[in-house]
């Protein structure tokens, strides 16, 4: 009996043994949609909240996937239930123009640690002494990553729609790169899969990434490439953002943390599954795993069904706690 199978027949007695006890639980005859973005990776996170939910007898429709702007006012006129990728500050400004605190429920912290910014591979940086995305000014050192030959830096950029293109486009225009860096916008993962094969061929490389990701698994960070600081914070929207971390280092970006947000009127409505939303913690390093798992090429439905099973297995305890601490919050 081949995975998938023994996936089903788990699924199958899962959804048994919870239809058996479907009466006692808070979430009988309640519907969850799941939203998430269109980055695949973000389905192990998701799905661990579906499967936490099931345990509560809600009924879990399958993810919808849109963007993430698209995400957040689809949560605030409800209908969708809830997101469990709502970066700070990243989305910050995607949250407020959907309505804020008036239309989400946000308690809680998902996801801890994650960063994001700009790197280029170490051969170069080291023989370059390249440290600082400002040094890019100068058009000799930009022309080391252009890969159409037209003068520019290229830099592997963010997809539109994420949020973090806005961040990048105004950077590039305060640190006056706009004549020597290209910002390249399109399909993430066709852009990156572009650049690792341009790193193996000993070419310079000049790109955007985020933890957790499974990037940052084949190309590491201190050993095949290097952060690139940055002269001063610039964050859009905020006049006064400071990015500058507690060692005097500047990267761009804060270090992040994600969140599980959900409509409000139902999370108020649902206080079992409210509380679930703000106790439940995935560690960083558990969901660079799983994506790195993905990226070698275990990211069929049934593969990320069975990762999210395992991780649940291997933390049982943890899992059945929250589910326990939530059903206790609507009594």
């Amino acid at each position: 009996m081949n995975k998938t199978s023994i996936w089903a027949l788990t699924a199958l007695a899962t959804l048994g043994s919870t239809s058996a006890f479907a009466a006692d639980l808070p979430g009988k005859g309640v519907t969850v949609t799941p939203i998430q973005s269109t980055i695949s990776e973000e389905t192990f996170q998701t799905l661990l909240v579906d499967k936490a939910l099931e345990k509560l007898g809600y009924n879990v429709q399958p993810i919808r996937e849109v963007d993430y702007n698209v995400g957040y006012t689809t949560i605030a006129e409800g209908d969708g239930t809830f997101m469990a990728a709502n970066w700070q500050p990243l989305h910050d400004s995607m949250y407020a123009a959907a309505g804020g605190d008036k239309v989400f429920y946000r308690q809680g912290t998902y996801v801890t640690g994650a960063a994001q910014g700009y790197l280029i591979d170490k051969k170069t940086a080291v023989k370059y002494h390249i440290t600082n995305i400002a040094q890019l000014k100068d058009p000799k050192i930009a022309k080391l990553f252009d890969t159409n030959n037209d003068g520019k830096a290229d830099l592997t950029g963010c997809t539109p729609g994420w949020g973090c293109e806005a961040a990048l486009n105004e950077q590039i225009k305060a640190y006056g790169l706009s004549d020597t860096v290209e910002h390249n916008q399109g399909n993430y993962s066709a852009m990156i899969a572009d650049t690792i094969t341009r790193y193996k061929e000993g070419k310079p490389i000049f790109y955007y990434t985020w933890t957790p990701y499974w990037v940052s698994n084949v190309l590491v960070p201190g050993k095949d490439t290097v952060w690139l600081q940055v002269p001063f914070s610039v964050v859009p929207g905020d006049k006064n953002a400071n990015t500058q971390l507690s060692d005097g280092k500047n990267f761009g970006f804060p270090i992040s943390t994600m969140h599980i947000v959900a409509n409000l009127k139902w999370a108020q409505a649902n206080p079992a599954a409210a509380k679930l939303f703000a106790i439940m913690q995935l560690p960083l390093a558990d969901i660079n795993a799983q994506n790195a798992a993905m990226h070698n090429n275990q990211s069929s439905e049934a593969d990320i069904n069975t990762q999210t099973d395992g991780w649940i297995k291997a933390h049982q305890a943890t899992f059945d706690g929250w589910v326990k601490e939530a059903a206790a919050a609507a009594k």
